[in-house]
């Protein structure tokens, strides 16, 4: 009995050494951080709408929550993110409505569309309308030319051979 308990002991005292040095091994040096001017910031929060104020900018809007998430951005910066990475970040913690341009790709895209299909047919409905509004200014002046001119005389053999054949069917 007694030894069952030391051999308990021994292997509980082993398991937790290894624990400690697996512990230990997963933590290295701590990163230094890279330095990031505002200007690097700006061009992550030019790309990000303010997630209080409708339609501000990241990077001009002045509240507390924009002023967090700034420095949010210069600490991830100064980790090595990419700028893809923070933005990637962002939507994934609060949605696509924080992103200033909206992706161009599934609903969205209707979006980048609208606005070509509102130019096309536009343009489309304009080009009818000024079709119609010249065939009504040129219809009264066609018909005013053909009324200034003579009708053409019909031979008088042609006439005869009409009349012939309107008798024959009547």
């Amino acid at each position: 009995m007694k030894r069952l308990m030391i051999l308990t002991l021994v292997l509980m005292i082993v398991s937790l050494l290894a624990a400690a040095v697996a512990e230990a091994q997963e933590d290295g040096p701590v990163p230094t951080p890279i330095p990031v001017s505002d200007d690097e910031v700006n061009r992550v929060a030019k790309q990000l709408y303010c997630p209080v104020c409708p339609n501000t900018p990241l990077d001009v809007c002045e509240t507390k929550a924009c002023q967090d998430w700034r420095a949010q951005i210069k600490d991830q910066l100064g980790q090595g993110w990419t700028d893809q990475q923070v933005i990637d970040y962002f939507v994934t913690q609060y949605g696509e409505r924080v992103l200033a341009e909206p992706k161009r790709s599934g609903f969205t895209a209707f979006v980048w569309l609208l606005p070509v299909l509102a130019l096309g047919i536009g343009t489309i409905a304009l080009v009818q309308l000024g079709r119609s509004w010249m065939a009504r200014r040129i219809a009264p002046a066609a018909a005013a030319a053909l009324a200034a001119q003579p009708a053409p005389e019909i031979p008088p053999e042609v006439l005869a051979r009409l009349e012939k054949e309107l008798r024959d069917m009547a």
